[in-house]
């Protein structure tokens, strides 16, 4: 439940946050535009951006708008046309259909990973919206690596804490280049004499019984007594302890239900 609780928010957000437009972000080589003069349909174009940042445009040909807004761009295909005597007045518009150049990367556990356009501010959650928010073994926290003045930085954060205490502080900006990978979810793992043995997701706190209930229960065999969780400890050394029925499991966890003789 927690976990499309995320997902729907995230993508309520999303709604609100993606208000921006391409019109701010600076166009960049295989980004797709649409350009027209108003009242000369002849110098109606459709192009990309080249590697080098140029597109070629009638009558002023080779004209380089990489690291450009769309209003800027604009305006100096504009400047061009009434500069060189070709119009007297030229009203030039941009449209982006398609955003090559500024992507970030949505990687991990969230159902369609990709490398996705970031048009204007895009946060979090915006871009986790977009690849469809968090899958079926997507955990509570996403690990958003960053690059900015030459500088990268990692920053973990916690999905569910952050959405539902609504303190969105962690829900930063993102860039071209910028990375966010969903963490795998920890698992436990209980065996013996339980209905369903094997690899479940682990839950916030989960207890021993919680365990028991996910697992389907106790077989007719099976006791709640003297029930056992292997454990790696500090040092990686694996250990076997005695649990209570209200013991909170850890990641990687191993519970084993014994077999009653009575």
């Amino acid at each position: 439940m927690k976990r499309v609780y995320v997902c729907l928010l995230a993508m309520l957000l999303a709604m609100y946050a993606i208000s921006a437009t391409a019109a701010d972000t600076p166009l960049g080589a295989g980004d797709a535009l649409k350009i027209s003069v108003f009242g000369n349909p002849d110098l109606s174009l459709e192009t990309k951006v080249s590697e080098a940042g140029n597109i070629t445009f009638p009558l002023i040909g080779d004209v380089s708008i990489g690291g450009l807004s769309t209003a800027d761009a604009e305006k100096k295909i504009s400047g061009l046309l009434t500069g060189g005597g070709f119009l007297r007045k030229a009203e030039v518009n941009i449209m982006v259909t398609e955003l090559q150049s500024q992507q970030v990367s949505v990687l991990g556990q969230v159902l369609h990973p990709g490398r996705y356009p970031v048009a204007g501010k895009r946060s979090v959650t915006d871009m986790l919206a977009l690849a469809g928010g968090v899958g079926p073994e997507g955990g509570d926290t996403a690990t958003v690596v960053r690059t900015r003045n030459g500088k990268t930085t990692k920053q973990v954060v916690n999905l569910v804490e952050m959405i539902q205490s609504a303190d969105m502080k962690s829900n930063v900006d993102l860039l071209n280049g910028d990375v966010i990978f969903v963490d795998r979810a920890p698992k436990f793992y209980i065996y013996g004499e339980v209905q369903h043995p094997g690899g479940y997701k682990l839950e916030h706190n989960m207890t021993v019984v919680q365990a028991l209930s996910i697992g389907g229960g106790l077989t007719p065999r099976g006791t709640e007594r003297g029930i056992r969780i292997k454990r790696r400890d500090a040092k990686g050394n694996l250990v076997e302890i005695n649990a209570s029925h209200e013991e909170t499991l850890q990641a990687d966890d191993v519970v084993y239900v014994k077999e009653s003789f009575f």
